[in-house]
């Protein structure tokens, strides 16, 4: 809605009558949702709610069936109906959006998730609703190969990911290196490392900690922290640098290959759980582009439908939005919005809109993005050839310098390329063909001003253009 108030022209009903029919009338339930919904049938059936919209036949669905929402179907017509009454009262666009708003966060639906909330032991209160008002925060920024590349700030950790990983391998030529060699390949994965390595020492909520964003994406820092990655060898995960102080660097751990680091996590689990995140970038015939990343931050959310409203929350409190560490700054803490990993991405060409991209894959979605954007813009390939390329992915959570990472590499890569990675030390496990990330992406091409679409092989994906 603040969105909308601000850079949109069409009303809300407008914009959500879609979604009302696709809730209301339904519309044929794809198979990867149909075995997520069979993976926490359990969970479902712990509350009518729940059952009532993922289980509506007291089963599964069926791939195809016909899959409706009723309740969340209503809940839009409710937020609608605001704006409609507000401008049938002589109300501004902008007063009648807001009308729509405050019904949300402040009025009828807001005590209806604050019942359901106080029925069923939970925390959340009116006052939590009416305090909420959308951020607008200052995109992360920094420049590679003469390109400007845009993101989101904390508390996003995958933006500023995705920004210095490109800052640290601007030193290398990668170009002459070529797309998916060995040495390429060595050296995304070692930046991968690097920037974790920062990111998850400092990325926080902003309003609660100081995150030294200047420093952290600095080029001296950058230059910094690259003299980390040797190109000939594999090194141990390095502990944080420290961006104010950029004198002050531990000299890096190289590890022998094919040797294992015996240095554990420590007895909590790190892993994250799995996402539930879609990621659409879209461009008008205006110039308006949106680049835009939405996440449940675990699948479907707490996988809890509150009340009668139809809508599941987002597990922001899930390992991997929060550390598992009591003394970590991104421990979970009233009060503090935990850490999500959704980064969409706009890059621009001397001030000219060049390129728009975005991912799901919880811990993979800054690598993913730092790979497609090498693909495009050290190898310039077509935006379709960019994201359908062979990535790697590297695992699990980086909060423990010594930590074992894995590193995992789609299947597609030629041999020799795997032969000459193990001996530089990695440990090579092959995943499917087409198993990280679900990008999507738009470049506009600088002499013709066609704009160009990509979708990814690797889950249910498309590119339209009308």
């Amino acid at each position: 809605m603040a969105l909308l108030d601000r850079f949109g022209t069409m009303s809300l009903a407008q914009v959500l009558a879609p979604a009302i029919d696709y809730a209301e009338n339904g519309h044929p339930i794809e198979a990867s949702v149909v075995a997520a919904i069979e993976s926490h049938r359990e969970l479902f059936e712990s509350f009518p709610s729940s059952r009532r919209m993922f289980l509506p036949l007291g089963r599964v669905p069926e791939p195809g069936e016909t899959f409706r929402m009723p309740d969340l179907a209503n809940t839009l017509r409710q937020v609608v109906e605001a704006e409609q009454l507000a401008l049938a009262a002589g109300k501004t666009r902008s007063e009648a959006l807001r009308a729509a708003f405050d019904r949300f966060y402040k009025g009828d639906i807001a005590e209806e998730m604050a019942r359901f909330y106080r029925e069923n032991g939970g925390d959340f209160t009116m006052e939590d609703f009416a305090r909420y008002e959308p951020i607008w925060a200052e995109p992360l920024h920094t420049t590679y190969r003469g390109y400007d590349v845009y993101t989101s700030p904390p508390t996003s950790r995958g933006g500023l990911e995705a920004t210095m990983q490109l800052n640290l391998v601007e030193g290398f030529d990668l170009r002459a290196l070529g797309a998916g060699s060995a040495e390429t390949i060595h050296l995304l994965s070692e930046a991968i490392k690097v920037a974790k390595a920062d990111v998850y020492a400092y990325a926080a909520d902003p309003a609660l900690v100081d995150v030294p964003l200047d420093e952290l994406l600095s080029k001296d820092y950058a230059a910094a922290r690259r003299s980390l990655i040797d190109p000939s060898g594999v090194m141990v995960y390095p502990g944080p640098g420290n961006p104010v102080r950029v004198e002050d660097l531990d000299a890096p751990v190289r590890r022998p290959a094919g040797a294992v680091s015996e240095r554990r996590r420590g007895h909590f689990a790190e892993a994250s759980y799995a996402g539930s995140t879609t990621s659409f970038s879209i461009a008008d015939r205006f110039g308006n582009v949106v680049a835009a990343t939405p996440t449940h931050g675990g699948a479907f959310g707490t996988g809890v439908v509150v009340g009668n409203t139809g809508l599941t929350f987002n597990n922001g409190s899930r390992i991997g939005s929060t550390s598992p560490y009591p003394d970590h700054v991104n421990y979970v803490r009233g009060g503090q919005i935990p850490i999500l990993n959704n980064s969409p991405i706009i890059v621009l060409r001397d001030g000219r809109f060049h390129a728009a991209l975005g991912t799901p894959g919880g811990e993979t979605i800054g690598q993913t993005q730092f790979q497609v954007l090498v693909n495009l813009l050290d190898f310039g390939m077509p935006i379709q050839e960019a994201i359908a390329a062979p990535r790697l992915s590297g695992d699990p959570n980086f909060y423990v310098p010594g930590a074992e990472v894995r590193f995992r590499l789609e299947d597609r890569l030629p041999g020799a390329v795997v032969g000459t990675l193990e001996g530089l030390g990695y440990t090579v496990e092959l995943a499917p063909g087409y198993a990280f990330g679900s990008m999507q992406g738009i470049t506009l091409d600088a002499v013709t001003g066609a704009l160009m679409a990509g979708a990814d092989p690797r889950r249910v994906a498309y590119a339209v253009g009308w």
